[in-house]
């Protein structure tokens, strides 16, 4: 029996590092989607990145392949905060989360073949009060403008909150190891 094609639907070089500490070979690939045409905005954010995760993965699954998509959305106040893109809006983000909790919904899907194996860990993370001098600092040693929520967790982000709520803090991070390293194992990889 020929060994499957491990793929990650990505080109998340966060989501690339976290795959890698599981020890597989794998390829990195843009998933075959155009991520801002499939936003919907009657989804709950929690439906939203699951529907991104199985496109992603679906948009490259195949015989012999297993394929994981996953995406990350920020959830709060009822709205989805997504990447910032400049340290300005960074800032002006944070500083609207300061003192205030939100949830950080990772989704994954894997599909082998046309098997489809659906995860989602949503993190409730508790934010400190800041002052904005706190947050430009912040922003100064991260440049978190490429992150959902504009933090990053394995980084200074830390910093920023008082208590964070996880069943796998790797979810944080883009991609939940424990539940995903479950998943590969009972697929036979």
């Amino acid at each position: 029996m020929a060994e499957k094609q491990l793929i990650l639907a990505s080109t998340s070089k966060y989501r690339q590092e976290l795959l890698s500490r599981l020890a597989y070979k794998f390829t990195a690939t843009a998933p075959l989607i155009d991520e801002e045409k499939e936003k919907d905005p009657s989804l709950s954010p929690q439906h939203l990145a699951e529907k991104l995760a199985m496109l992603k993965a679906d948009s490259l699954k195949g015989a012999g392949r297993v394929v994981i998509g996953g995406d990350q959305l920020v959830a709060f106040e009822g709205r989805i905060l997504g990447k910032s893109h400049t340290p300005e809006k960074a800032v002006e983000q944070l500083y609207s989360m300061q003192g205030k909790t939100h949830e950080l919904i990772t989704a994954i899907c894997v599909f082998d073949g046309d098997k489809m194996i659906p995860y989602t860990d949503i993190t409730r993370m508790h934010m400190k009060k800041l002052s904005r001098e706190q947050i430009e600092r912040y922003v100064r040693l991260d440049m978190p403008t490429d992150c959902a929520g504009s933090y990053k967790i394995e980084k200074h982000g830390i910093m920023l909150f008082d208590k964070i709520e996880s069943q796998d803090f790797t979810a944080i991070q883009g991609l939940p190891l424990i539940a995903l390293s479950k998943i590969l194992e009972n697929l036979g990889l």
